[in-house]
């Protein structure tokens, strides 16, 4: 039999070169399993060298709550808005007297506050109306129905505002209406 020289080694070597390409020739993947060795060991942290911060620090009382801020209450009278004072009224007349004002305090207004009467003559009217609602900052129209009385004279009626524990506050308000002699 003939030696095979170098041209068979190289048809050899081209073919496991080919067979090589063809089957892959990355290394094989090892993948660890849960009885492997860097599942066993337990994860152990430095220990620290520093203390860690306290939640107070030293030193320092602790915090006070912060005390509630209550709301301050003002109405100024800013003008009339019907029926200026000492207009002249029929006897027994129905009389609707507006007047604007201003929410000047720091609280808001609310169905809780009212008006209240302070003196005079009442003037058919209940002792005790609504404010209407007003924001702090805001302008608001006050109203109240009065009947003039059957005599002729000068009647006068004052007004304040009230706030929802009965305190009064702010301007006072009135009318002051003439009642003329009856024909």
């Amino acid at each position: 039999m003939k030696a095979a020289g170098w041209g068979g080694w190289m048809s050899v070597a081209a073919a496991l070169l080919v067979l090589l390409a063809a089957f892959g020739c990355s290394a094989p993947q090892i993948r660890p399993t849960e009885t492997d060795p860097i599942y066993l060991t337990p994860f152990r942290p430095a220990a620290a060298t520093t203390p860690l911060p306290s939640a107070t620090p030293t030193g320092l009382a602790p915090a006070r709550p912060t005390p509630t801020v209550r709301c301050t209450n003002n109405l100024t009278f800013i003008k009339d808005l019907s029926i200026p004072d000492r207009t002249v009224i029929e006897p027994n007349a129905t009389i609707d007297k507006r007047w604007e004002v201003e929410n000047t305090g720091t609280c808001n207004w609310d169905e809780r506050y009212q008006v209240r009467f302070l003196q005079g003559d009442l003037l058919g009217a209940q002792k005790e109306q609504p404010l209407f609602p007003a924001r702090s900052g805001s302008r608001a129209e006050i109203r109240i129905l009065f009947k003039a009385p059957a005599e002729a004279g000068t009647y006068k009626s004052e007004w304040q505002a009230i706030d929802p524990q009965g305190m009064p506050f702010g301007d006072w308000f009135s009318i002051v209406i003439v009642v003329k002699k009856g024909s």
